[in-house]
């Protein structure tokens, strides 16, 4: 497995209204998926709870998602030319990075995540994501690299923002849990 990466994380959900504190970014549609909210059953809702999974309907997708500041296509729809270099590229693979494995470390806790969304705060950070920068590129708020969803961020017993530590993981290497209660398999849908 490649190795883990350090980054401010920062909570985010499916349904999270726009406001300055997210930089005025809704999530009810991904960057993969224009009717995010309406594909994971409702608003997943950090306040109110049943466990792990949002209070009031079970979602209909992995409520272990993650979000990573790198998108593979242009405004235009076209593949970029820096996701030829994503370790795991090969022509005609769909979808390239949407439903990919995340693990997440935080003090002695690990739990992995689904990629389901682009952020925080940018879609062009290949050098964060796939090469050696250190640091993203993201210069908002937190200067965050990694957003988690409610599940993810109560499976660790974080509170607020915190450093964590992630890395893509092979399918093959995600051990059973809670996150793979429901797997997202779902395409594009942009």
């Amino acid at each position: 497995m490649p190795e883990f990466k350090l980054a401010m994380t920062t909570l985010f959900w499916v349904g999270e209204r726009s406001n300055a504190e997210n930089n005025f970014i809704p999530n009810h549609e991904s960057y993969w998926d224009q009717d995010w909210q309406t594909s994971y059953g409702g608003v997943d809702d950090p306040e109110h709870r049943n466990g792990y999974w949002p209070a009031g309907f079970r979602p209909k997708e992995n409520a272990f998602y993650v979000a990573l500041p790198y998108g593979e296509f242009t405004d235009a729809d076209r593949l970029k030319t820096s996701a030829l270099r994503i370790p795991w590229y090969r022509s005609g693979l769909s979808p390239l990075l949407k439903n990919r494995w995340v693990q997440i470390r935080w003090n002695a806790l690990s739990c992995f995540a689904q990629l389901q969304d682009v952020g925080p705060c940018g879609e062009d950070d290949f050098d964060f994501v796939f090469g050696k920068a250190t640091m993203p590129r993201n210069a908002f708020g937190a200067r965050a690299g990694l957003d988690v969803s409610p599940a993810v961020r109560h499976y660790l017993g974080m509170t607020h923002n915190e450093l964590t530590y992630w890395r893509f993981a092979d399918e093959t290497d995600v051990p059973g849990g809670p996150w793979t209660e429901t797997v997202t398999t779902s395409g594009n849908n942009r």
